[in-house]
Formats: C-alpha cells, sequence, structure tokens
C-alpha cells in the first residue's frame, strides 16, 4: 500500500513523517483501531469508532472528529490503495512536544495518522477451509487498564511472542484467580454442551468489536445460548470448543491448548453455526 493520511493530507507512505519528540514515539501515549473492509465495505465502523473515541477520552487527548470525517479518511485511502480486502490503521497520539516530560503537556496538536493494508479474504464458514488455531497459556502479566486500546502493547507483543516461540498461533492469558482475560491479540470464548461462554468486561480486557458483534447477533438469533460470565483456565482446557474473535479473524476456532486437543481436535459445529451467523450479519453494524 502506497498512500497514506497523516494530519490532514494524503501523501506516499515514504513521505510521511513525524518528530522524534511526539509522544507516540517517546511513550505509545496514543489510541489506535483497526477496521476490515472488504471490497470497499466496512465492518463494524461505527463501534470502532465509539471505542477510540472512548480510549480518548481516557487517555485526555482533546480531539473530537466526527464518525463522518473518520469514514471519509478510511473511504479515501481504500479508493487511494486500490480497493479490494483491506483493513485502515486509524492512530492517534497526544502530539510532539518540544521537551520529553511525563506529565501531559498543554496547547498541542494531536498527531493523526491512518494507512491501509491488504488482509485475506472474509474468513469462511466452511469447517474444511477456515484456518485453525493453537494456542498457549499464560498468566496476564500486562498493566491494569488493557480496557483502553493503547499503542503501548509490549505487554501485548510479549505475551504474543511467548505462543510463537512455543508454535502456537496465540496466547490465552489468565490472571492470578485462575480466570481467562483475553488472548494476546483476541478475545476468547468458550464452548460446553452447546452453551457459549465469554468472560465479562473490565479493566483487564479489550473491548472487542468483534466480540461485541457476535454477541449482539447471537442474541438476536437465540438459536447458541451465550453468557457472560467469569470463564476459569480449568473451563478452557476441559472447553468443547474454544474461540479467537478479533477484526482480522471473525469467529477463529482452537483445536488445541497447550498441546492437547480442544474437544475431538476438529472444528465444532457451534463454531460453524456462529460463524454462519457473523459471516451474514458482520456489515449491519
Amino acid at each position: 500500500m502506497s498512500t497514506v493520511y497523516l494530519n490532514g493530507d494524503y501523501l506516499p507512505m515514504q513521505e510521511a513523517r513525524i518528530s522524534p519528540m511526539d509522544r507516540g514515539f517517546l511513550f505509545g501515549d496514543g489510541i489506535y483501531e483497526v477496521v476490515p473492509s472488504y471490497d470497499g465495505a466496512l465492518v463494524g465502523f461505527a463501534p470502532h469508532m465509539r471505542r477510540m473515541q472512548d480510549g480518548l477520552d481516557a487517555l485526555e487527548i482533546d480531539l473530537r472528529i466526527d464518525e463522518g470525517e473518520w469514514r471519509a479518511i478510511a473511504t479515501q485511502l481504500i479508493a487511494r490503495n486500490g480497493g479490494g480486502n483491506l483493513a485502515i490503521y486509524f492512530h492517534v497520539s497526544r502530539g510532539a512536544d518540544a521537551t520529553r516530560d511525563h506529565a501531559y503537556p498543554l496547547d498541542i496538536r494531536p498527531t493523526i495518522y491512518a494507512f491501509a493494508y491488504t488482509i485475506a479474504p472474509s474468513p469462511p464458514a466452511d469447517k474444511t477451509t477456515v484456518k485453525t488455531f493453537t494456542v498457549a497459556t499464560a498468566e496476564d502479566l500486562r498493566w491494569k487498564r488493557c480496557n483502553i486500546k493503547s499503542t503501548a502493547l509490549l505487554g501485548n507483543v510479549m505475551h504474543y511472542q511467548q505462543g510463537q516461540a512455543s508454535g502456537n498461533s496465540e496466547t490465552i492469558l489468565y490472571n492470578a484467580a485462575g480466570e481467562i482475560t483475553e488472548a494476546a491479540a483476541c478475545n476468547v470464548f468458550v464452548v460446553k454442551d452447546g452453551r457459549v461462554a465469554t468472560p465479562p468486561l473490565d479493566h483487564q480486557k479489550l473491548p472487542g468489536i468483534t466480540r461485541y458483534m457476535l454477541l449482539e447477533i447471537l442474541r438476536r438469533d437465540g438459536s447458541i445460548p451465550v453468557e457472560e460470565r467469569v470463564v476459569t483456565l480449568d473451563e478452557l482446557r476441559g472447553a468443547d470448543e474454544v474461540w479467537l474473535s478479533s477484526s482480522s479473524k471473525d469467529v477463529a476456532p482452537v483445536v488445541a491448548v497447550d498441546g492437547a486437543a480442544v474437544g475431538d481436535g476438529q472444528v465444532g459445529d457451534v463454531w460453524l453455526a456462529a460463524q454462519t451467523l457473523y459471516a451474514a450479519h458482520k456489515f449491519d453494524f
């Protein structure tokens, strides 16, 4: 992808420049979102933008851009980068100051950056072709404000690398009480006896947009029982099915946890029903 957006301008990526004094660079002092699009159709755009504004408010970054303005940027980036299957990455940092100081500086302008990159086609609701995942587990060692989608992702990156280093696709995290929080880059669902459960939102978890949309879709349809409740590590290991959810994965089936098969080690029927519903309705939001 060659064209990016930076502070009001569209320009070639190789010409985009920010100050080395930008607080996003120095402190990870910023918020980001990633919105998938398929042939120009954006998925979950409104809830993504609501979450971004929530994050900006939590960090006290004074920026008010309405959904229509963000959508116009996304539409331009899709058009200028050739369309197809693209993710739009939005990044807002507090901006650049003359000095490096932990305290929030006054009267600086936020840095707004966005770019597009190619993603795979919309994941299929097909047991024979869907990409499956294996995961490791680890105690969650990140900070206590994981509900904020901060650009300061080192904790997530290190946990994700744990999974990669052990030959897995992801790492599912649990707290000191043995309760599942989320994965390094995804939310987590478990299925037992046909019932779906996902951990309730709090400061330990990012309020995932795919998670939100999937819950709404399942509840509206009513054919698959679903609940938000505490899920333990033991429940994860004894589940019939385990899923990961994210904007890039939709609802992704996990077939092994810490080297042990989930259920019979195959993609499950409840996953198939859920992904079929999600694929049919994900453009409704």
